[in-house]
């Protein structure tokens, strides 16, 4: 029976090269013949210039093409399925040659493939829905039901009665609010009882117990929200209990589940049958109404028996099959099909016209063109062609013109996979990225300090007693490290003469080959006859001379040496070699050149005793170098023997192999000596080290940074015998092509000798050669940018001397061998190719005549569906000049990699290689599309930081900032694009913790790393250059350089965007001073400068003094406007001002000396240069103040009480902050919380200290006091470790006991000694840090008696503080007393008042409208302390109440127990996300401000927290006012 189904779709879009082109085509299908056409309708004319054969190629090869491309469907390169329904057939072509395509019931992409079926309804499968989570309930739902579930919270579900074929609407609302709310749920299929559980679940659901499945609600204000939508016409109810996670709590009805039904239909007849066709159409209906999604086979299946029970339901409901078809096929029998023009023109072939095109993509430097572009390209390359053909040329002759050689290889390929230039993307999966947190944390071994006073070594006494002798300058001095001898230069400046003193410890005798130069090192000069020492012989441009033999008892050294005296000043340096034993001997390959250099010349350190490194390891590492140089082979397998020893050092032992592997790979040390060794012996010691380093990297997971950054500096290593391969394929590659002298036979005999990473280089200058047609100048720019000169190729054992010559016949077979035979170099020696990493993980066998041949590599069992598509996405995109595409690629792979590389398995390491490769190449990628950047909107950049972020985060250990900060960018982008008006404050914020945990990565490899490469950098006598960028190279080599990149241009875009210019000033006083630039405000908070000094300090952490003689301190860092040293700043009447502009900040820096005045307003600094004479005038303001008043202070008594209540807080018993706290009981409103209080009152600690039992604690304070007067600040340690020996007398335990248990407070000691033991710890502390060094010099600074500051202590419960927060009720950096100033960070108020970096959540309010404030800026404090219910003991000094003087802030506050240190996400914290909670929060704060002012009538300085939603204060005091200057 012949069935011909006419479908008429109307497209107003085709997609290929985004040409709209309004057409009407007929779809005609005939069962009989299993085929399927597609003829052509037009509704208006095309322009003349696209020709029938165009629309012909438009509908061919992008007919519906998926805009995304999924890496687990195998797609060709244009991005559509291998199976695509539709394949348009031109007019101009005859039914005879139409496409025959098999139907099936497949969709991928935007295709649907309906493949050729029995018309039988066969048997029904299971239906399964595809449900999704969305916010808010369609007011179209009708009401369901309606249940109280407890007290006012209601529940109301709402059914959607949905048309035919469309989803089932399930609305649920839940009048309340909470962050943990989940739907407990299931579906009821056929009155079946047990849940049917859908296979593609919403966002964030998940399987409980393999029974049900928990979905979050959608919190908005005090509702929770989520809508479900069902496709499956056989679900005949939701069955559901709602879950408060976060307080175990289930709401049920009636302690059953919750029913509601959600589908009347009526059964379906189960002896209907539908025809096959019509469900095919149907299917194709459903998919075109979801949007043309890519189904998988499980998907495609389900979508078609849905639509099978969508027409057996309109069956059931009276429908008859005719009035199906005719509403399927309606309009069938009025269409009418017309064929589009046939071209009057001569037709060129399809081929011809995409290689024309892709020759000019190619010549345009592969760019990433729109879908306009790309159609414009077509046509152009249509027109150029013909051209050629209105010029006369045939078809054959354009044919052979631009389809020869590699382009036609190069074409064939792309027309093969009909990749053409389509950049094409991925679709990236959706990912919780917290689940990509590691939290490793390496422990270092620390090795018993053994360091004695370093002997010199018989060339040092030398040099030592020479020095001495010669008695004049030294102009240089270095001395060599050869092997395991040692070579000295020395050169001094004596009367008038240069003097260069040799000597070395060989025992064999050495013969000095040498010269002098006058310009540079390269100049060979034969030396004045005057020069020469005796017996020298010449050798034309050169002198031989014999060192002799030197000794001494006192100091003991035996050499060999030379003296030469030169006095023409004319000469610059000396080039020379030594021989010995018929030996050269060079530096690392080169002539050694000593510079008669005058001046400071950076000498080579001595990093003796090798602090902070696993010196053990080092040692051995020099001891066995001169071993090393022999050969790669040697090298790697001393590293190998070294590796358990490298491991059990731990983390810096690991960075001891490091540093070594890097010295070796940048050329610092020998590679070669002498030693003919097989390339297949290299590879085998490559293998066994790597087989090591990735054992290790299984079972030691917190050293695994450290190891990928060692396998890519070592290599691979050969896979089966392809290291012997790199010696027998140059045969290869010499017989083939006919090129067995010269150059080529030159570097087959350094091959042959010994094959190093230079043979990378080498083999692609030569490539580079070939490709430039033989231009020689590119064969030496690919050298010599690699880092391999003429020199370096004569000093290989077997020196390459000559340069390649080929002939052009050679071309096209030496390049195609050449870069086979890269393959297998870089196979061995790189550990960071991408190409080669992907062969090697993929699997690759060789083919070809000769070449290569029988190499096999098996592909990795195991690797994720889709995966390889995915590697060949990447491959294919890796030169893209537009590099977005790219980095989805490389990410999106490295995510799927991840798993397997936390697994043990034979091939591990390949996966690690993999991985580094891929790593590697999104650090290029980044780096190649700054370009594409330059006009970008935020948003990209933005989006950019993400990718380079999440690269980032893949190769760290510890990456849990990192994780966060990656959630914050992809919360501002969102912000971004939603337009919400603080979306470039918040994406500011995360820039700024962004930029700390990048100097936070710094420092991490400062430390590890660079000491070691110090101290085995001496050991191996590298170059001090490459020893002092060590660590900046490592990161420079890494994403962390291209993310700070990326900040740097985004800066300044946000902080226009939010108007925060170029300045935050704090304390805006003007003032005239003499710059200065320091690292570190704390290296000189004790320093006392002699002049006003305006101070650029590049770190500020927030609780520094300010040293005396500062007017300004200028910094980039951020501290709190909050923080100790702002509030210093203010109350000291100093200017204080953070600048974010790197070029104002490197312009200040440039005027170090100068005489500056600056004028500050709120929002900026204006400074200008001054004349000396101006500093009196202009200074006035701020000199006249410059001596600090003299204060008092009354020594306080003990009264005879250890503790005392609240309520008996006096000024004799207690300082200003109990008393405050006392004072506010009672007096605030209701709704703000304050804690209870007891303390231990002024004079206990002096009687603790007087009572018997510690009577030599006192003893050795008066000793450590008296030491403290006489000017031995190091005593202030040592007096708080005496502090912390003092026993408490049982009298104070049972009096503070007894006032703890009276108030209501937990006492310690009922849950052990060892709790109370915690306690006294804490209180001992407080006391103890009267003698920080900060408080101390602060003292001092006003001249106040030390001895005579009493300290209280302040017991108070622990409030669990969701946030903490500081209040100033004036605003303290405009004075403006009309508004409140607050700054509020989650966990506890230590992270603001304390030194922790980053910036606190601040804002303020006006007065008079106390519900309106507004945010200044959004947190960016990585850290945030937490603590279980606990005591804490707060200091509480005579010296706050003191006017003039701000003692608040200088002593500790201790709590009994250690705080939680826990890294912040505040993508996920209310305080960020959700405005309604924001507002509640910040005018609460400051209406407890405000209240607080009014009790006391004046400015205010408060303390608080907050605990679920509820305000405590915790303290106040006296704010203290610095009027705007």
């Amino acid at each position: 029976m012949l069935y011909v189904i006419v479908l008429l779709i109307s497209f107003q879009k085709i997609f290929f090269n985004s040409v709209l082109i309004a057409t009407e085509y007929l779809i005609v299908y005939s069962l009989q013949f299993g085929e399927l056409r597609i003829k052509f309708k037009d509704l208006r004319s095309v322009s003349t210039n696209m020709s029938n054969t165009l629309g012909h190629n438009i509908l061919q090869q992008s007919l519906l093409r998926p805009p995304l491309l999924e890496p687990q469907r195998k797609l060709n390169s244009s991005g559509i399925s291998a199976n695509i329904l539709f394949k348009a057939v031109c007019g101009n072509q005859s039914a005879a040659h139409s496409r025959k395509l098999p139907l099936s019931r497949k969709f991928f992409g935007n295709n649907l493939s309906v493949q050729k079926s029995k018309l039988a309804s066969g048997t029904r499968c299971p239906v399964t829905v595809v449900p999704r989570a969305v916010l808010a309930m369609d007011p179209a739902s009708e009401l369901a039901g309606k249940f109280n579930l407890e007290g006012n919270i209601e529940l109301q579900v709402g059914v959607s009665t949905p048309a035919p074929g469309a989803a089932t609407q399930v609305d649920i609302q839940v009048s309340y609010s909470s962050d943990s709310l989940l739907l407990h749920w299931g579906l009821i299929h056929d009155r079946k009882e047990k849940w049917v559980l859908p296979s593609h679940r919403p966002d964030g659901t998940k399987l409980y117990k393999n029974k049900a499945l928990r979905t979050p609600f959608v919190k908005s204000g005090s509702n929770s929200f989520l809508k479900i939508e069902i496709n499956d016409p056989g679900i005949q109810a939701i069955e559901f209990l709602i879950f408060d996670e976060a307080h175990n709590k289930w709401f049920k009805k009636d302690g059953q589940n919750f029913h509601v039904e959600i589908h009347k239909g009526e059964k379906l007849n189960p002896d209907v049958s539908v025809p096959e066709d019509l469900v095919q159409i149907q299917a194709y209906l459903r998919w075109e109404r979801k949007g043309k999604q890519m189904y998988t086979p499980e998907q495609e299946k389900v979508e078609y028996e849905a639509a099978r029970s969508e027409l057996l339901e309109e069956v059931a409901r009276g429908a008859s099959i005719q009035d199906l078809r005719a509403r399927l096929m309606k309009k069938n029998d009025s269409s009418v099909v017309r064929e589009p023009p046939i071209s009057e023109t001569k037709k060129i072939p399809e081929d011809l016209v995409q290689i024309q095109a892709f020759i000019r993509w190619e010549k345009a430097g592969k760019p990433n063109y729109s879908q306009d572009q790309q159609l414009r390209e077509f046509e152009e390359a249509r027109k150029e062609l013909q051209f050629e053909l209105e010029k006369g040329a045939s078809l054959d002759e354009i044919r052979k013109k631009i389809a020869k050689g590699e382009i036609q290889s190069k074409v064939a390929k792309q027309l093969h996979h009909k990749k053409y230039f389509t950049p094409g993307k991925i679709q990236r999966k959706k990912r919780d990225f917290t689940q990509l947190i590691t939290k490793y944390v390496a422990e270092s071994v620390e090795e018993p300090d053994s360091s004695q006073p370093k002997a010199l070594t018989v060339v040092e006494n030398f040099a030592k007693t020479k020095e001495e002798q010669d008695g004049g300058r030294v102009l240089n001095k270095k001395i060599y490290k050869l092997a395991d001898k040692e070579l000295l230069v020395l050169v001094t400046k004596t009367e008038g003469k240069t003097k260069v003193h040799l000597a070395t410890d060989f025992k064999e005798p050495v013969t000095l080959h040498w010269a002098l130069s006058k310009q540079s090192a390269g100049e060979w000069l034969v030396p004045p006859p005057t020069a020469l020492p005796p017996g020298s012989v010449s050798l034309g441009k050169a002198i031989e001379t014999q060192l002799t033999n030197s000794s001494s008892a006192n100091p003991p050294y035996e050499v060999q040496s030379i003296e030469i005296e030169i006095e023409d000043e004319n000469y610059k340096g000396m080039p020379f070699v030594l021989v010995s034993g018929g030996n050269w001997i060079k530096n690392k390959g080169s002539d050694f050149y000593m510079e008669f250099s005058v001046g400071p010349k950076p000498v080579q350190k001595d990093y003796g005793d090798g602090k902070g490194t696993a010196k053990s390891l080092l040692d051995k590492i020099a001891e066995m170098e001169s071993e090393a140089q022999k050969s790669f082979m040697h090298r790697f397998n001393i590293a190998a023997d070294l590796t358990d020893q490298a491991k059990n050092a731990g983390e810096l032992g690991l960075a001891g192999i490091l540093v070594w592997m890097r010295f070796m790979a940048t050329r610092q040390l020998i590679w070669n000596k002498n030693y003919n060794v097989k390339p297949r012996e290299i590879s085998k010691a490559q293998d066994r080290l790597t087989d090591l380093l990735q054992n290790i990297y299984s079972s030691h997971p917190q050293y695994r940074e450290v190891l990928r950054m060692i396998m890519s500096t070592v290599g691979r290593g050969g896979e089966g015998d392809v290291g012997q391969r790199i010696r027998d394929e140059i045969l290869v590659i010499q017989r083939h092509n006919e090129c067995k002298g010269g150059m080529m036979e030159e570097w087959h005999q350094k091959l042959h000798n010994n094959t190093s990473p230079d043979d990378v280089v080498i083999c692609q200058a030569l490539i580079d050669y070939i490709e430039s047609d033989f231009d020689m100048g590119v064969y030496w720019k690919s050298l010599n940018d690699n880092g391999i000169t003429k020199e370096r190729l004569l000093s290989y054992d077997r020196g390459i001397h000559s340069e390649p010559s080929f002939r052009r016949d050679q071309r096209d077979g030496l390049l195609h061998d050449l870069r086979n035979y890269m393959r297998t170099l870089k196979a061995v020696h790189s550990g960071a190719d991408l190409e080669s990493a992907i062969s090697n993980c993929m699997g690759y066998k060789s083919e070809g005549q000769g070449f290569m041949v029988g190499v096999h590599v098996n592909p990795i069992s195991g690797l994720p569906s889709g995966f390889p598509d995915l590697l060949q996405f990447v491959l294919e995109h890796v030169e893209d000049k537009n590099v977005e595409a790219l980095l989805e690629g490389l990410l999106e792979a490295r995510q799927e990699l991840r798993p397997l590389l936390f697994k043990s398995k034979d091939r591990l390491k390949d996966l690690l290689f993999l991985d580094i490769a891929l790593d590697s190449t999104v650090r290029t990628a980044i780096e190649r599309g700054y370009e594409e950047l330059n006009n970008a909107p935020p948003e990209k950049i933005m989006h950019f930081i993400a990718l380079v972020l999440e690269n980032l985060a893949l190769s760290s250990d510890n990456n849990e900032d990192l994780i966060y900060c990656l959630k914050g960018w992809n919360h501002a982008v969102s912000m971004s694009k939603s337009r919400d008006d603080h979306w470039a404050l918040y994406a500011k914020s995360v820039l700024d913790r962004t930029r700390l945990t990048l100097a936070n990565k710094a420092e991490w490899y400062l430390q590890v790393l660079q000491p070691s490469a110090e101290y085995l950098g001496s050991r191996l006598g590298v170059d001090q250059w490459a020893v002092n960028i060590f660590t900046e190279e490592i990161i420079r080599a890494g994403s962390a350089a291209s993310l700070s990149t990326l900040l740097n241009r985004l800066d300044p875009v946000l902080r226009k965007t939010a108007n925060l210019g170029s300045w935050q000033v704090i304390s805006p006083v003007e003032v005239v001073g003499y710059v200065d630039v320091v690292d570190e405000l704390l290296a000189v908070q004790n320093k006392s400068y002699g002049q006003p000094t305006i101070l650029v300090a590049k770190s500020v952490r927030g609780e520094e003094e300010i040293p005396d003689g500062v007017v300004a301190v200028l910094t980039p860092d951020m501290p709190d406007v909050l923080s100790h040293v702002s509030v210093r700043a203010r109350n000291g009447k100093i200017c204080f001002a953070t600048c974010f502009d790197p070029s104002i900040l490197s312009d200040l820096q440039a005027k170090k000396g100068k005489l500056l005045s600056l004028k500050p307003t709120s929002a900026d600094v204006i400074y200008s240069e001054l004349k000396e004479g101006e500093l009196a005038d202009a200074s006035s303001t701020n000199l006249k103040d410059g001596s600090s008043p003299s204060l008092t202070l009354v020594r306080k008594q003990f009264n005879g009480r250890y503790a005392i209540s609240s309520e008996e807080f006096t000024s004799d018993m207690v300082g200003a902050k109990s008393r405050n706290i006392s004072y506010l009981k009672g007096k605030v409103p209701s709704w703000v919380g304050i804690p209870t209080s007891v303390a231990l009152p002024f004079g206990v600690f002096e009687k603790v200290l007087s009572d018997n039992s510690n009577q030599a604690v006192a003893e050795k304070l008066k000793i450590l006091k008296k030491k403290l007067g006489e000017g031995e600040f190091s005593a202030l340690r040592e007096i708080r470790e005496t502090v912390l020996q003092l026993a408490a007398p049982p009298q104070l335990v049972q009096e503070l006991k007894t006032k703890m248990q009276g108030s209501g407070m937990p006492w310690p000691g009922d849950e052990g000694e060892q709790r109370w033991g915690q306690a006294w710890m804490a209180i001992k502390k407080v006391w103890a840090s009267k003698w920080n060094e900060r408080a101390y010099f602060s003292t001092r600074k006003v001249k106040l008696d030390h001895d005579y500051l009493c300290m209280a202590v302040l017991v108070q419960e622990i409030i669990n503080a969701d946030y903490a927060f500081v209040v100033h009720t004036t605003n303290p950096s405009s004075g403006d007393s009309s508004e409140i100033y607050a700054e509020v960070v989650k966990g506890l108020g230590e992270t603001l008042v304390g030194a922790y970096p980053g910036r606190a959540l601040s804002f303020i309010s006006k007065k008079n409208d106390l519900n309106s404030p507004l945010v200044l800026g959004y947190p960016s404090k990585p850290i945030g302390l937490f603590i279980k219910r606990s005591i804490i003991f707060r200091s509480d000094s005579n010296g706050e109440d003191l006017e003039g003087y701000a003692g608040a802030g200088l002593y500790d506050s201790v709590p009994m127990d250690e705080e939680d240190k826990v890294v912040l996400d505040y993508s996920s914290d209310p305080l960020i996300i959700d405005g309604n909670f924001r507002h509640s929060i910040l005018s609460g704060i400051a209406r407890a401000g405000s209240a607080i002012e009014e009790l006391y009538g004046t400015p205010q300085d408060i303390e608080g927290v907050i605990r679920d939603g509820k305000v405590y204060v915790v303290q106040t005091r006296p704010q203290m006012i610095n009027i705007l200057c």
